[in-house]
Protein backbone atom coordinates (compact mmCIF):
# COMPACT_ATOMS: atom_id res chain seq x y z
CA UNK A 1 0.00 0.00 0.00
CA UNK A 2 2.54 2.34 0.89
CA UNK A 3 4.74 1.29 -2.27
CA UNK A 4 1.84 2.36 -3.79
CA UNK A 5 1.35 5.95 -2.76
CA UNK A 6 5.11 6.73 -3.32
CA UNK A 7 4.78 5.27 -6.90
CA UNK A 8 1.75 7.96 -7.54
CA UNK A 9 3.65 10.63 -5.49
CA UNK A 10 6.73 10.42 -8.17
CA UNK A 11 4.16 10.01 -10.73
CA UNK A 12 2.43 13.30 -9.82
CA UNK A 13 5.85 15.31 -9.26
CA UNK A 14 6.77 13.80 -12.77
CA UNK A 15 3.20 15.49 -14.03
CA UNK A 16 3.70 18.56 -11.94
CA UNK A 17 7.18 19.18 -13.28
CA UNK A 18 5.82 18.90 -17.22
CA UNK A 19 3.04 20.85 -16.48
CA UNK A 20 5.41 23.83 -15.10
CA UNK A 21 7.73 23.14 -18.38
CA UNK A 22 4.64 23.95 -20.62
CA UNK A 23 3.51 26.36 -19.12
CA UNK A 24 6.91 28.35 -19.56
CA UNK A 25 7.23 27.77 -23.08
CA UNK A 26 4.09 28.64 -23.50
CA UNK A 27 3.77 31.55 -21.13
CA UNK A 28 0.33 30.34 -19.65
CA UNK A 29 -0.71 31.18 -16.30
CA UNK A 30 -3.52 28.44 -16.44
CA UNK A 31 -0.67 25.80 -16.71
CA UNK A 32 1.26 27.02 -14.15
CA UNK A 33 -1.42 27.14 -11.50
CA UNK A 34 -2.32 23.68 -12.44
CA UNK A 35 1.47 22.63 -12.48
CA UNK A 36 1.31 24.78 -8.67
CA UNK A 37 -1.58 21.99 -7.75
CA UNK A 38 -0.88 19.03 -8.90
CA UNK A 39 2.67 19.70 -6.68
CA UNK A 40 0.52 20.70 -3.62
CA UNK A 41 -1.03 17.31 -4.15
CA UNK A 42 1.97 15.49 -4.21
CA UNK A 43 3.29 17.21 -1.34
CA UNK A 44 -0.13 16.01 0.19
CA UNK A 45 0.28 12.64 -0.69
CA UNK A 46 3.85 12.81 1.09
CA UNK A 47 2.91 13.94 3.94
CA UNK A 48 -0.02 10.76 4.30
CA UNK A 49 2.99 8.11 3.46
CA UNK A 50 4.79 9.20 6.20
CA UNK A 51 1.82 9.53 8.35
CA UNK A 52 0.85 5.89 6.91
CA UNK A 53 3.96 4.61 7.75
CA UNK A 54 3.94 5.90 10.90
CA UNK A 55 0.72 4.33 12.33
CA UNK A 56 1.31 0.87 10.98
CA UNK A 57 4.72 0.88 12.76
CA UNK A 58 2.99 2.26 15.95
CA UNK A 59 0.04 -0.75 14.79
CA UNK A 60 2.73 -3.70 15.15
CA UNK A 61 4.24 -2.47 18.22
CA UNK A 62 0.70 -2.57 19.50
CA UNK A 63 -0.53 -6.17 18.74
CA UNK A 64 2.71 -7.69 20.37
Amino acid sequence: MLIAILMLDVALVAWSLHLMQEAFDSQEFSLMLAGTLVAMSAAAMLVVYFLMGSYIGYLTTIAH
